[in-house]
């Protein structure tokens, strides 16, 4: 997904169950900036203009990279799911943690994500746990903004969320968290929404495509109306070919947005202020 998304740019992303090797290799080719000349955190942002045209790698991102204690690194952000955010309380695998809670000591900067979609009690709870382990940590708060949707068989395509509006949906996915996608098609306006959930980075078979079928079908009975069937972007793109076997109705990937939500007085202003400076002192440079 972030491929299709970051292609002609000048990120260049690497997939590997070795990460340490997997970023190896990209220094190894395309060589890095050299960082030992800054001197300030205003030169640190100057030049971040001027890496972004470089062949050069200036900066590496991890995603979901905690729990891997060999790598070194030099700034770590905690993305907690506010809707779920510590499961069950145990560790894998008899639950979803990698690490204990004890492990946000280590993180510089922590953000609540699905935040649109809790209480404002769930969210104070959620702070409290988290400063409970790291007083001085930055907290910042984050929502997907739903934009727009393609159709599986034009990923070119554009259309309007209006499409949901009054419309019966099944939503499809194969993802960490269908609970925030569901709640995002509810909120489009669709008359009713039905769910089929497949567990985490599932790839979709022709047996999946079947169970789709009749569970639209019998949605279609149900609601007199063909409705129209939503999966996520992650789950197209593991496989954009086989979701166009549903050619009997309309499939559609919703195309959202991750952005920072202005609470108190944070805003993104303020995360990339938080960032910058948390990398200018990593680098031992004054600000």
């Amino acid at each position: 997904m972030l491929e299709r998304h970051l292609r002609g740019g000048p990120v260049k992303i690497g997939v590997g169950a070795n990460r340490a090797a997997t970023a190896a290799l990209f220094l190894d080719k395309y060589g890095c900036v050299d960082s030992s000349s800054l001197r300030s955190f205003f030169d640190l942002h100057e030049r971040a203009q001027v890496w972004t045209i470089s062949e050069k790698i200036g900066c590496i991102i991890l995603d979901d990279g905690m729990q891997h204690w060999s790598l070194s690194r030099d700034l770590e952000i905690v993305m907690l799911n506010g809707l779920n955010p510590w499961g069950n309380g145990h560790l894998m695998p008899h639950g979803p943690l990698r690490e204990p809670l004890l492990a946000l000591e280590r993180a510089d900067v922590a953000v609540v994500h699905h935040v649109d979609l809790i209480t404002k009690q769930s969210l104070r709870d959620i702070e409290n746990m988290i400063q409970g382990f790291k007083k001085s940590i930055p907290i910042f708060y984050s929502k997907m903004v739903p934009k727009y949707l393609f159709d599986v068989k034009n990923a070119r395509s554009h259309v309007a969320l209006e499409a949901l509006r009054c419309a019966s949906v099944l939503c499809v996915s194969a993802i960490g968290s269908a609970d925030a996608f569901v709640k995002s098609i509810e909120m489009t306006g669709a008359h009713y929404v039905d769910r089929l959930d497949f567990s985490d980075h599932h790839l979709f078979e022709a047996e999946d495509v079947e169970t789709m079928s009749r569970r639209a079908k019998g949605l279609e009975h149900k609601s007199n109306c063909k409705p129209i069937i939503v999966v996520t972007e992650k789950d197209y793109d593991r496989d954009p070919e086989i979701l166009k076997c549903l050619d009997s109705y309309t499939v559609l990937v919703l195309c959202s947005e991750l952005q920072i939500t202005p609470i108190l007085e944070t805003d993104v202003d303020s995360f990339n202020y938080t960032l910058m400076k948390a990398l200018a002192a990593k680098f031992y440079v004054s600000s």
